[in-house]
C-alpha cells in the first residue's frame, strides 16, 4: 500500500510541477488562471491522497481536505478571473477567441 501511495503522491508532484510551469510559460492572467485551476487542483488532490494512503490512520482526513480543495479551488479561481476582467486586465494580444465580448453585448442589450 505504502508503493502506492508513493506512485499517486508522485502523479500529484508531476501535475503540480505542470501547473507551475504553465503559470511561468503563459502569456496573460487568464491563461494562467486556466493552468494553475487544473493543474494545483489535481496535484494537490493526488498528492494529499497519496500521503493518506501512505498514512492509513490519515485517510480519512486527507480525503476530506482533497475533496474541500476539489471544491473551492475552481471557484475561486473563478472569481479571480472575472474579478480580473471587470477591472480591465486585457487579453494577450496573440488571443484567438474572447467569448466574453458576446456576454459583454448580451448584458448591454437586456
Amino acid at each position: 500500500m505504502y508503493f502506492i501511495g508513493i506512485i499517486i503522491t508522485g502523479i500529484g508532484v508531476i501535475f503540480l510541477f505542470l501547473g507551475s510551469l504553465g503559470i511561468w510559460r503563459l502569456p496573460d492572467v487568464y491563461n494562467r488562471l486556466q493552468a494553475g485551476t487544473k493543474c494545483t487542483t489535481l496535484g494537490s488532490f493526488f498528492t494529499i491522497v497519496g500521503v493518506g494512503i501512505m498514512e492509513p490512520e490519515w485517510f480519512w482526513k486527507t480525503l476530506i481536505i482533497s475533496i474541500f480543495i476539489l471544491l473551492t479551488n475552481p471557484i475561486s479561481n473563478h472569481a479571480l478571473g472575472r474579478a480580473s476582467r471587470k477591472i480591465g486586465v486585457k487579453l494577450y494580444d496573440g488571443s484567438v477567441v474572447d467569448k466574453s465580448k458576446e456576454f459583454d453585448e448580451y448584458r448591454e442589450n437586456l
